[in-house]
């Protein structure tokens, strides 16, 4: 724990400007939060900076203005690609960045500052009025709390948000104390009631070297 303070506090005096205060931040809460490595470090910074953007293109216009778009651009790197090697025709890039990272062993249950967080059935994206969609959203994870309580940042509709999942209470809206556990992701339909964030999750994904492309 000590060590991942002090690589917080040694990105802090690196980054410059607004990016160090952020990593400044992050280092004076790290005792809700797991350890993380810098990549993964930089990519929950930079997404927290873009919190309450309307569009991605106020940051970068090399993306694409959605939730795949803000994660690629948090992983920005030489060399480093989150979408799988070898497209498939039709498929979107959350499904594409699920299946690279299945296919390094990148997948787990337990998040991370910095893991990429995937959500499935967050809207009708065939438009066929019925939940066989799969992947269809992700995010950052900003931070996790002992209680279970990620929080993650992600381009939705309006533009870049914050929004909570709870591991192990994900039908619950509220806690006892009113405190919100889970974030809507889904909006309510004619024949069904809003999905939560916590619902909807699909698992996590650490990345780090394995996903740099060979020189």
């Amino acid at each position: 724990m000590h060590r991942a303070f002090l690589m917080c506090a040694l990105l802090g005096l690196l980054l410059p400007g607004s990016e160090a205060r952020a990593a400044r931040r992050a280092a004076s809460s790290q005792s809700t939060r797991v350890a993380s490595g810098p990549l993964a470090h930089r990519a929950a910074v930079r997404a927290s900076l873009w919190v309450g953007l309307p569009s991605l293109s106020r940051v970068s216009r090399s993306v694409n203005d959605d939730c795949s778009g803000l994660a690629n651009l948090a992983y920005r790197k030489r060399g480093l690609s989150l979408m799988h090697d070898r497209p498939i025709p039709g498929e979107g890039g959350v499904a594409s960045i699920y299946r690279k990272a299945k296919a390094l062993g990148a997948l787990h249950d337990k998040p991370r500052p910095g893991d990429l967080v995937f959500f499935r059935e967050t809207y009708d994206r065939n438009r066929d009025g019925r939940r066989n969609d799969g992947l269809t959203h992700i995010g950052v994870v900003e931070r996790v709390e002992r209680d279970g309580t990620v929080t993650f940042v992600h381009r939705a509709g309006g533009g870049v948000k914050r929004s909570k999942l709870h591991l192990t209470r994900p039908s619950l809206r509220r806690d006892a104390r009113g405190r919100v556990l889970n974030d809507y992701l889904r909006r309510s339909e004619k024949v069904a009631r809003p999905r939560l964030a916590g619902e909807l999750l699909a698992g996590f994904a650490t990345v780090d070297r394995r996903w740099f492309t060979a020189p």
